[in-house]
């Protein structure tokens, strides 16, 4: 409890259904009878998701004494009778760790013909849709309410329902001691996502996608919009992918834009939805080439205009290039260009340089792959093995050969000698085998971090008008990837 509030909690909630035995008068004193700011206790049963299976009377006992040694609040499930609730200030509570409740509405509307001094629902997302249904519960409440859309897909509940004039949310003090799915903790909640500025006007951004936890691009964008003194948040969204993964995005996509006052300004998309955001969207309103690519990893959203759709992962690969050779985009024509892969990193950058009027071979493992893109883009092609052979400039690199935690792979066993530039896409880690054997040829080289931060740049550029502050930006993902190697 000192810690939490130390850590800056309004609020403390003493879950007392985790403790190992049932606490004694002396106990809930010692609890209760500090001054420990304001408390809430909760004892919940095993039937709403708690730990607590003993005797109902003795556990609503417990929870009269909490109150009358100094709890503020008393958390009490809805499906407890009037007659037996504690004399304090009540915070109604329902829970479902299935689903999220078909009858959330007439829920809403049992709280609210009730004396409880707050409205509080808990239930499991499916997607990120049942998110949003969170956020419908605390708008339309009356009362001070709570609703935390519970795992990960239920994140952005958590995150944004401060900005809707939630009574509050729950975070953990760190992340082995959450007493719910997806609980954020504490120091996530005011430092990544700063929670105490976010406010009605906040904008939302975020990224979709499977999966989503340990993206960087949260803590990049939040960054950014914090330098540059931006009414903005940057949250994740876990989107299914696999055989329903088109139809989970249609369903995101259908719930975001059916609710204006959410106010959402741009969405990342990463895998498995590019292709699934190029389809959904009107492609009148997206870039020409990024059709062509066959996908998009930028949505943009205006007030009085249908969603725009963007590709700029080829344009900051094409950015990182000109810059390390110190040439303008003309300047790439009749260029020979090595592309390692044919996924869909190759497929973005091949057509980019192939706009760019570049001469492009791909080289790949199964050379049928290499082959349909190279017809598609009129570029040459062949295995994997004869890139070493290759007579030309520049070698991309976007297979996954060398990525953590292969970090001794390298997709080439030397460098050509024609080659003047080594850029390989990945950025974990950030000096690969291939970017050594580069320096060592006396190329100049490009990292795969380059590029992920050019193309969040583009995106922060798209969604709010200025310069994206890219030191920051790069700054914020080096030091990502240093704590992932000191874990």
């Amino acid at each position: 409890m000192r810690r939490a509030n130390d850590a800056g909690s309004d609020t403390v909630e003493c879950r007392l259904d985790f403790l190992r035995d049932l606490p004694s008068e002396k106990d809930l004193q010692t609890i209760f009878g500090g001054s420990q700011g304001e408390l809430i206790a909760t004892l919940r049963p095993v039937r709403q998701g708690g730990r607590y299976d003993g005797d109902e009377g003795q556990r609503l006992d417990i929870l009269r004494k909490c109150a009358q040694m100094g709890a503020r609040y008393v958390d009490i499930e809805i499906d407890v009778p009037r007659q037996d609730w504690p004399d304090a200030e009540i915070i109604l509570s329902h829970h479902d760790f299935e689903r999220c409740p078909v009858d959330l509405d007439d829920i809403l509307q049992r709280m609210e013909a009730s004396d409880a001094a707050v409205n509080k629902v808990a239930f499991a997302a499916n997607g990120p849709e049942d998110a949003f249904r969170a956020l419908d519960f605390i708008r339309a409440s009356q009362k001070p309410a709570m609703a935390m859309a519970m795992g990960e897909a239920g994140v952005p509940s958590r995150i944004l329902a401060g900005k809707f004039g939630a009574f509050g949310t729950f975070a953990s003090l760190d992340e082995k001691s959450s007493s719910a799915p997806g609980q954020l903790t504490i120091d996530e909640m005011k430092n990544l996502y700063r929670w105490d500025e976010i406010g009605p006007e906040t904008f939302v951004c975020g990224v979709v996608g499977c999966p989503v936890a340990h993206s960087m691009s949260p803590a990049i964008h939040n960054a950014a919009f914090a330098t540059t003194n931006i009414d903005g948040v940057y949250v994740p969204l876990l989107a299914h992918g696999g055989e329903d993964g088109e139809k989970n995005f249609r369903r995101f996509m259908d719930a975001l834009l059916a609710r204006k006052w959410m106010n959402w300004r741009g969405l990342s998309v990463t895998l498995p939805h590019k292709e699934h955001a190029l389809a959904y969207l009107d492609k009148r309103n997206c870039d020409a080439l990024a059709i062509k690519i066959g996908a998009i990893n930028t949505i943009t959203f205006e007030t009085d205009a249908a969603p725009r759709g963007d590709n700029t992962d080829y344009a900051a690969a094409i950015e990182c290039l000109c810059r390390s050779m110190s040439i303008d985009r003309a300047n790439l024509a009749g260029s020979r260009v090595a592309v390692l892969g044919a996924g869909g990193v190759a497929r973005s950058i091949v057509a980019g340089l192939a706009h760019c009027g570049a001469e492009v071979t791909i080289y790949n493992r199964t050379v049928s792959r290499s082959e349909t893109l190279a017809t598609e883009f009129a570029c040459g092609w062949g295995p994997l093995d004869e890139a070493v052979r290759f007579d030309g400039e520049i070698i991309v690199n976007c297979t996954s050969v060398g990525m953590s935690p292969n970090v001794d792979a390298s997709p080439l066993e030397s460098i050509p000698h024609s080659v003047k530039v080594v850029f390989d896409t990945i950025y974990n880690p950030l000096d690969t085998r291939l970017l050594q054997a580069a320096r060592d040829a006396g190329c100049a080289i490009v990292t795969g971090l380059d590029m992920f931060v050019n193309q969040a740049a583009a995106q922060f550029e798209l969604w709010t008008g200025i310069d994206a502050p890219i030191d920051v930006m790069r700054n914020v993902v080096m030091e990502k990837l240093s704590e992932k190697d000191e874990c």
